[in-house]
C-alpha cells in the first residue's frame, strides 16, 4: 500500500464510522436516540449488569454524563437498574426486553444502510472490501484493546 494511502486510511475509516454512527435512526415509540445513549445502550447489552462506573470507563465518559444518559434511558423503557445481589449497595444496569429489541432494531438499521452503500459499489470495490474483511476485523480487535 502506497506510503500516502497508508496515512488517510485511518482518516477513511474514522470518517466511515462517524458517517454510520451518526445516522442513529429514529425507532418508534423512542424517537432518535442521542450517540451517546446509543453507544450505552449497546454496551450495556453487551455487558449486561455493569456499574455507571464502569460503563462510563469503558465508553471513555465522564460518569456525571452517563449516569444522565442512563436516566433517560431508564426512563424510555431501554435498561433498568438493578441491585447486586452480593452487594445492596451497588447498582447494576442491565437491558429490559424493550431495550435488546431497540438494540438490535438499530443494528440492523445500521448494518443495512451499509449493506445498501456495499450493493451500489462496483465489483472490484466490494471485492476489496471482502478481501480486507479479516484485516478490518483484527483492527477492531487491536483497537479496542482485546
Amino acid at each position: 500500500m502506497p506510503d500516502n494511502v497508508s496515512a488517510r486510511l485511518p482518516v477513511i475509516l474514522r470518517e466511515l464510522a462517524w458517517t454510520i454512527h451518526k445516522r442513529s435512526p429514529d425507532r418508534a415509540g423512542v424517537g432518535p436516540l442521542p450517540t451517546t445513549e446509543v453507544a450505552l445502550l449497546k454496551q450495556v447489552v453487551d455487558a449486561p449488569g455493569s456499574t455507571v462506573g464502569e460503563l462510563s470507563a469503558d465508553l471513555g465518559l465522564r460518569q456525571p454524563n452517563a449516569s444522565a444518559a442512563i436516566r433517560v434511558l431508564v426512563g424510555k423503557g431501554l435498561v433498568e437498574r438493578a441491585a447486586d445481589e452480593t452487594d445492596k449497595r451497588t447498582v447494576r444496569i442491565v437491558p429490559t426486553a424493550f431495550g435488546r429489541a431497540e438494540h438490535e432494531a438499530i443494528a440492523a438499521d445500521w448494518a443495512g444502510a451499509v449493506a445498501e452503500a456495499i450493493a451500489q459499489l462496483g465489483t472490484r470495490e466490494r471485492a476489496a472490501l471482502e478481501a480486507a474483511s479479516g484485516a478490518m476485523t483484527e483492527l477492531t480487535k487491536l483497537v479496542r484493546g482485546v
